[in-house]
């Protein structure tokens, strides 16, 4: 067998999954972007926490997607790349908000995408775009980057969610996955935390 002087490809990266946001950071990077006035960076932001969907979702979004007209729907529906099956997300007050007023300055049409790219040869955000954007929000809070990625909004609200209610059914379906399995290796839960709910639960 031939060996190489190869590098692995994780060499030196922190592999696995990426920390979810607490409540308080969460209110940290909305305080930022709002001060700062980056009407963008806070529609994307609340919609990614609010949708909970993985990032080529997320970046693909239309205006017609969330929205009828100007008015952005309190529910939305898309279909997911990764699997093709349909999910359903909630769109908060302060999501829809926030995504008015990114429609409305950056005078999109239905049938734009609601992040547009400013690169000549994309339509939309790219996933390193997104990837970077996510990076520079975290850091701005004085959280070390290399914890937190696109994923860490995708789990954000679902983590908050199951927290609250230990409902795993509810996080399957919000998060479009195929089994609760899928569910459990996600959210990362514990041992001790699993067994806490299969001793609550009566067969």
């Amino acid at each position: 067998m031939k060996y190489t002087n190869q590098s692995p490809w994780n060499q030196g990266k922190l592999v696995g999954q990426k920390q979810p946001l607490k409540l308080k950071e969460i209110c940290a990077i909305r305080i930022r972007l709002e001060i700062a006035g980056r009407i963008r960076d806070l529609a994307l932001f609340n919609l990614a926490i609010d949708s909970k969907l993985r990032s080529s979702d997320l970046i693909t979004l239309k205006v017609k997607d969330v929205a009828n007209g100007s008015v952005v729907s309190k529910r939305a529906m898309v279909i997911q790349k990764k699997t093709k099956t349909s999910v359903q997300f909630e769109i908060t007050k302060q999501t829809r908000k926030s995504v008015e007023s990114w429609i409305r300055i950056a005078n999109l049409r239905y049938d734009d995408y609601l992040f547009k790219s400013r690169l000549k040869y994309s339509l939309h955000l790219s996933k390193r775009q997104y990837s970077r954007i996510v990076k520079s929000w975290v850091s701005e809070i004085g959280l070390d980057p290399i914890m937190y990625g696109t994923h860490s909004l995708r789990r954000t609200k679902a983590t908050l969610i199951y927290r609250r209610t230990k409902n795993l059914r509810a996080i399957q379906l919000l998060l479009g996955h195929k089994s609760l399995e899928s569910t459990v290796k996600y959210l990362g839960i514990e041992v001790d935390d699993a067994l806490e709910l299969a001793e609550n639960t009566e067969a």
